[in-house]
């Protein structure tokens, strides 16, 4: 027994024997791969900045010329990504009065003058929500021994809102000119002066586009078997082609197609999805049919820390589709008026200003509109949009008379009923809806409305759809199953008795 005994207390001295030294040889491991590795700059951080996620505004650097060194790429993308985030740190630090990443980007000096500023507006009860949108920076000077930078920065367009007590009592775009001057600290380039030279108020115009040639008869489009997924795994552009010649072959010009915002990968654009939808570009080019393409579907923040990131996402698919011979105009966001409420209208309507400033800089040959949710809504902006685009899912008694009071309001440009239709559900969760009769004869109204009116419209949608996502109308089911039945097609794929007035 004795002898067992001591067998067990060998084997427990020799297990813990062989668990020390694992952890030493683990603890030496782990230091000398620290050592011969540099320190992560990220871990380094007092924030979690990352710039190419957080913060992207147009940057144009003019051709080096500098003075001192000459700077190679390597060297000069380090000093912009610093630049950048150093502004991005600015614009956190006065949207919420915290000093949080400031010394990351700043040196000793520089900081308090931040940190002063910040002082005084938490005093005053003041908040600042900003962001810069584009930078021209030239490098001056880069010294010899690679530590100190001496940059100006030119036409640097820079959006502001300022609140104090919860109210705003400012709101401001400008246009500046900054010197900075930039030194190297532990691998890190920190702003030591950033000084405002010259300002001033930022007015940007830009051409309208006419739209006298308009002749929009369209119909908002998703494939039946992958509503609001068009361009996910499973993308068929043969089943698109099929379907577009329906749409032709009905008497109709004209779809109109979303682009989900996250879907398509915000900033980054997945060249994947964009591919697809120029393919569906193509298909419609094919079939002899316009597009209207919708921007920011299912898009919902309008913060302004994220305006650059909006931009991006626009510019991409701008660049890449302006030049299309199927593409007939962009839709900056849809129903973007139902955010008023929870967004605020003054965040919402700055959004889509920028937003409207960007896609005409960039493609001065399409028209641009707002997908309006309702006819009260469609006045505004309406003198940077080329056509107006309104819903329609009220009374059909109504509409006559809300077509002439835009008409009156907007006498110069064209109207577009850019949605409109009627549910044929009338099951279980609405006993007392609209039969197939029932829509076919709302729509053989809603025809007659639009032609005595001149009137350009996309109707909504070609099928009846047996899923929808949560995302679209919530989970309540009355109005899932209402949702699902819009459509002039069955989901048997039959054509219902609303198809005979798909057109005019």
């Amino acid at each position: 027994m004795v002898s067992r005994n001591k067998n067990i207390v060998r084997a427990i001295l020799i297990a813990s024997y062989l668990v020390i030294i694992a952890l030493i040889v683990s603890g030496i491991s782990a230091l000398f791969g620290y050592l011969n590795t540099g320190a992560d700059r990220s871990a380094m951080l007092h924030t979690e900045i990352k710039k190419t996620e957080q913060y992207t505004p147009k940057i144009v650097w003019t051709p080096l010329t500098n003075e001192g060194r000459p700077i190679d790429k390597n060297n000069l993308n380090a000093l912009e990504h610093d630049y950048l985030d150093a502004w991005y740190v600015k614009h956190v630090a006065y949207k919420t009065n915290t000093t949080a990443g400031i010394k990351d980007y700043y040196t000793d000096s520089a900081r308090l003058n931040l940190y002063d500023m910040i002082a005084l507006n938490t005093d005053e009860n003041i908040t600042i929500e900003s962001t810069t949108l584009e930078h021209h920076p030239t490098l001056e000077f880069f010294s010899e021994d690679g530590q100190l930078a001496v940059l100006t920065d030119n036409d640097v367009v820079e959006y502001k809102r300022v609140f104090q007590d919860v109210n705003m009592i400012l709101e401001t775009t400008e246009i500046s000119t900054y010197k900075i001057v930039m030194l190297l600290e532990d691998g890190f380039w920190r702003i030591r002066h950033l000084v405002k030279t010259a300002t001033e108020d930022y007015n940007v115009e830009h051409k309208t586009i006419s739209t006298t040639n308009l002749n929009i008869q369209g119909i908002n489009y998703y494939p039946q078997a992958t509503p609001w997924d068009m361009f996910g795994d499973s993308f068929s552009k043969d089943t698109i082609a099929k379907d577009f010649k329906i749409i032709k072959d009905a008497g109709l010009n004209t779809v109109r197609v979303f682009v989900q915002y996250e879907d398509f990968g915000k900033a980054n654009i997945n060249n994947t999805k964009l591919d697809k939808l120029k393919q569906t570009l193509d298909a419609a080019e094919t079939a002899q049919l316009d597009v209207i393409v919708t921007l920011f579907d299912f898009y919902g923040n309008y913060d302004v820390l994220d305006w650059t990131l909006n931009m991006r996402h626009a510019e991409t698919i701008v660049s890449s589709l302006k030049n299309h011979n199927a593409l007939v105009g962009w839709d900056i966001k849809n129903e973007p008026n139902l955010d008023f409420e929870s967004r605020g209208k003054t965040t919402v309507m700055a959004w889509l200003n920028t937003m409207i400033n960007l896609v005409k800089s960039i493609d001065d040959q399409h028209p641009v509109t707002i997908g309006w949710s309702n006819t009260q809504s469609a006045t505004l902006l309406k003198d940077k949009l080329d056509f107006i685009s309104f819903h329609y899912y009220e009374e059909l008694d109504d509409l006559d008379a809300a077509i002439k009071t835009l008409q009156t309001e907007i006498p110069n440009k064209a109207l577009v009923m850019g949605e409109f239709g009627e549910s044929s559900y009338d099951g279980f969760w609405n006993p007392f809806g609209s039969s197939d009769d029932d829509q076919a004869d709302y729509h053989k109204k809603a025809q007659a409305i639009i032609a005595t009116n001149n009137l350009q419209y996309v109707s909504w949608t070609l099928y009846d759809f047996s899923k929808i996502p949560k995302e679209v109308v919530g989970r309540l089911p009355w109005r899932k199953n209402a949702q699902k039945q819009f459509g002039f097609i069955d989901k048997n794929g039959a054509k219902k008795a609303s198809f005979k007035y798909i057109s005019q």
